[in-house]
This record gives C-alpha cells, structure tokens and sequence, in this order.
C-alpha cells in the first residue's frame, strides 16, 4: 500500500518502514532449545562450526545483522519485499563492516523459481516473524516452495503468526481500522492512526464488540506509545487474516515439514497450559496437533510462535537429557532481582528455591552447562534438565548460550555503536532489541535504551545520566527528565556487569 497511488505493495504495507527489532525466538539456539525440548534432534552447532541461516521478511535488518555480529562464522541472508528495507540493511552492514551478510530484495510470491534462490546455500535455519498473517495466499504458497527447496533435511523453520481463536474477538477490531483508516489520505501510518481513533471513540461509547475485548485495549496502548509503524504492518495489510495452527501445520506439509514445539518454551508443559480438567480432555488424544488446538481454546494465546523441522528425528528420553545437559545457559539478571514467580495459562506458579535457588547461584557467577548445574552439590532433584531449561529460559531469566562469551570484537563494539546511532530515539527507549555479542552464539535482548547507554559507555565516556537523559531529546518536563536519569543510573548499576560477562561491553568501558 502506497500513499503515492503507485501500489506495487499489491495491498501490502510499503510507504512506511517497519520497526526495528530483535526477537529472541528466531535465535538459532534458541530453536535448537526447543526442539530438544520437543524430544526432537535439533541442531549440532558448535563454535568453531558454520550455519546457514534465512530470514523472510527481515525488514531493515537488525535481527539478522546482530547474529551475523554475534557469529562471524555463520552465513546470514536476508529477504524482504521493500527496496527500502533492503537499502536500509545493505547501509549498516557496510557501516559496521559485517561482511557474513547478505540482504536480497525479492518477492516471495514467486522468489523460489528465480536466479536468486538458485544461488543461495541450503539452509540450516529458516525463519519468519510475523510475516504468515499479512501476505496473501500465493506468497504464502511461495513461502512454502522455498522453504521446501532451500531448507536442508533436518533444518529448523520458524514461524510466528496471529492465531486463532485467540485473535477471534478482535477481528472486527482489524476491519474497522483498516475501513476506516483507508477513508483518509496519506501515508499507512497515518492511516492507522486514524482508523484506531474511530475505534477508541467507540470504546468509549461502550460498543459491545469492541469494549470487552483485552486486544482492542493492547491496541490503544500501541498507540499511546507511538508505535504507528508497527500497528500499519500489523493491522493496514489488504490480506491480513489471522490462523489456526492446524492449518499451519497441514500448509507447511507441502514442504515436508513436521510441528515439534513452540519457541514459547513454557507452552510445551501441557500442565503449565491446562488445568486439570482440560488436561484430562487433552489426554484422550494422542495427535499433537489435536493438543495444540484444545491448548489455544483454554488459553489466550493470540500469537502462536511455531518450530517446525524438515526430517524430525525423535528421540529417546535419556538421548534428550543428554542433549539438554550439553546446554550452556547465561543468566540475564541479577541473582537478587530474580523472579521467583510466574503467570501461566492454568494460573500463577511458584519457581521452586530448593532446585532453582543453588542453579540461580551458580549461574550468577557466570556461564555453566546444565549438566555442571544438574550436579551442584545442595540440588534435591537431578533428572530434570527440561525443567531446568524450560523455566529459566521460559522466563527469559536465562539464554542459551554457544560457549562462554569472551570480550566483545571489533565487529560487535562497531556493531553495538552504530545500531545505537541508527534507532536511538526518544518516543522508543522500550523497543525490544539486543546487544550482539562475541562468543555465546545469540545476541543479548534488551530494551533500546540499553543500547543506547551500553553505546556511550563503549566509548569510554563516563557515566552521565542527567546529560545522557538530555542527548535524548523530547523529554515533556524536568521531572520526567529527572526520572529517566535516575532510571539510567539503576540501568548502568544494575546492567553493565550482565553486559561484560556476556561478551557485549569491553572491560575496559567505563562503570560506575
């Protein structure tokens, strides 16, 4: 969709870019984790090993260039439909000097048949963020040919998609903002903007399909944040239409791929996800995909984040605990601001101290194995490195790692600086982001503002919370500018020694 009437988007957002980002989920190691916790053989991957990895609909870049950083062993390429995005992502490649890399322009509809496709290596790991419910059915088909083509035999593909029922409620909501947004002119951005306040005009006047619905008030927040880039890509598509993981799963056949988990770790533990009852139902079945569909009926799960494997290979449950046991986890907190509780579908679940109490421990000090955690002397339980895995990585408390992460190279402080220079704005501090890493294999998530902060102490500056607060522009008052820099002096506090033991900040930057 382009606001200059020349829609070669065919209904797809194109006049305004989508956001950048990093989502942990399409990490390699991070579907590797899943996979085994699937019971399915996942990837070998090692750090003196290469891997080939695929990004459909890579947007400006920033996901697959912070693993690209993170792993200059590793053949990154990444697909999008926008020359702008593409343009964007070759820019800061070249900026940052990260030459494992490749980003192609091309439309999925039809890419698996052209020259390009036919040069591309066969791929290790496949994935797509969100890209499923926004393309009509022949790109979808195209997705499929290709994945089916350059996906290797045991490969991993990633899919995330809007899923249904979850997203039934809210599918008039979806309507309403598009009908409405396209009666105004101007770019998709403004659209959305206008749709979604004919929509909270509505709330406001209590219109039942729309008040009582948890989406539609996500959306209103969506906006107050300012996230109108975002919101165009996901609401102002012509071929938006959430799915069924059912049929998903009977799409992706056609490139002979088998469902083995979700990258959303906690929901492979069916009583984390059913209540006692449900479960009961659940268990007449032996289907998984039948599983699946009684899960997303009890529970509110609007985005499903699918692995799939081209040639899965099961395996036996003493050939997984070993597999988890080779695992290197890195913890993502401090020891004291652990969270000792978390919110699942079947209610609120207590992270038991006994086990995990001596492993958070361990894990402060830095990196281990889970076989080396499995054998701490005060642990009561040691059969159970999917628990172990499951929950501290569930509660994006703890990652895998590659190996233990070592002082950050070139490519990743100049990486880190100019993503920093790039995106860094006042009106998305929270964005989800990540901080590339040498050694551990996976970019560090965080919020924008830590790589801003982390940024400006790799340049050797020292700690100025009030004059960084101030860099950073639009601040409405000067107590919220006073907030924000008591919020980036508790950030460096608490954040820089997390930022050298992963392998993102250089020891010699400076601290406070």
């Amino acid at each position: 969709m382009s606001s200059s009437g020349a829609d070669w988007g065919d209904g797809y957002v194109t006049d305004t870019a989508y956001l950048p980002g990093y989502y942990h989920h399409q990490s390699p190691l991070h579907l590797n984790l899943a996979c085994l916790l699937g019971g399915v053989t996942g990837l070998a991957i090692t750090p003196e090993s290469s891997l080939s990895y695929l990004e459909l609909g890579c947007g400006c870049g920033f996901g697959a260039l912070a693993l690209a950083a993170s792993n200059p062993n590793w053949q990154v390429t990444g697909i999008d439909f926008s020359p702008a995005h593409i343009a964007a992502a070759r820019d800061l490649a070249a900026e940052t000097g990260i030459v494992n890399a490749q980003f192609i322009e091309g439309d999925l509809a039809d890419f698996a048949d052209c020259d390009s496709a036919k040069t591309l290596p066969e791929a290790d790991v496949i994935t797509l963020h969100g890209l499923w419910s926004w393309v009509s059915d022949p790109v979808r088909a195209g997705i499929v040919r290709l994945i089916g083509r350059k996906l290797r035999p045991g490969g991993i593909a990633y899919i995330s998609y809007n899923a249904l029922p979850g997203w039934q409620q809210a599918i008039g909501m979806q309507r309403l903002v598009r009908e409405a947004g396209q009666r105004g002119a101007g770019r998709s951005d403004r659209q959305v903007e206008a749709g979604i306040e004919v929509v909270r005009g509505l709330v406001e006047a209590g219109a039942q399909q729309l008040s009582a619905f948890p989406l539609v008030h996500t959306l209103l927040e969506h906006v107050d944040r300012g996230q109108l880039s975002y919101l165009a890509h996901e609401y102002m598509n012509a071929a938006w239409r959430p799915c069924f993981h059912a049929d998903v799963v009977r799409d992706m056949a056609a490139a002979k791929l088998d469902w083995v988990a979700s990258a959303e770790l906690l929901e492979n533990f069916t009583p984390l996800m059913l209540g006692e009852q449900a479960r009961a139902v659940a268990t007449r079945f032996e289907d998984p995909v039948m599983r699946e569909l009684i899960k997303d009926m009890c529970a509110s799960r609007c985005l499903r984040r699918d692995v799939f494997v081209r040639g899965a290979r099961r395996l036996s449950p003493g050939e997984r605990d070993a597999a988890l046991g080779e695992v290197t986890l890195g913890l993502l907190r401090s020891e004291d601001r652990f969270t000792w509780e978390m919110d699942v579908p079947a209610g609120r679940a207590a992270i038991e101290r006994g086990f995990f109490g001596p492993i958070v421990a361990a894990l402060a000090e830095g990196p281990r194995q889970v076989r080396d955690l499995l054998a701490l002397p005060d642990l009561l339980r040691r059969d159970n490195p999917g628990e172990l895995v499951g929950v501290l990585v569930g509660t994006n408390q703890a990652m895998p790692l590659l190996a233990p992460p070592h002082e950050p190279d070139a490519a990743v402080r100049r990486f880190n600086s100019a993503a920093a220079r790039c995106f860094v704005r006042s009106d998305n501090l929270n964005t989800g982001m990540a901080l590339a890493s040498s050694g551990s294999g996976a970019p560090l998530p965080c919020p924008m503002l830590d790589l801003f902060v982390a940024a400006r102490l790799e340049q050797r500056e020292r700690p100025d919370s009030a004059g960084w607060a101030n860099l950073l522009g639009s601040i409405q008052s000067a107590a919220e500018q006073q907030r924000l820099a008591d919020f980036i002096d508790r950030l460096i506090a608490e954040r820089t020694p997390l930022w050298r033991q992963l392998g993102c900040l250089s020891a010699a930057a400076l601290s406070v």
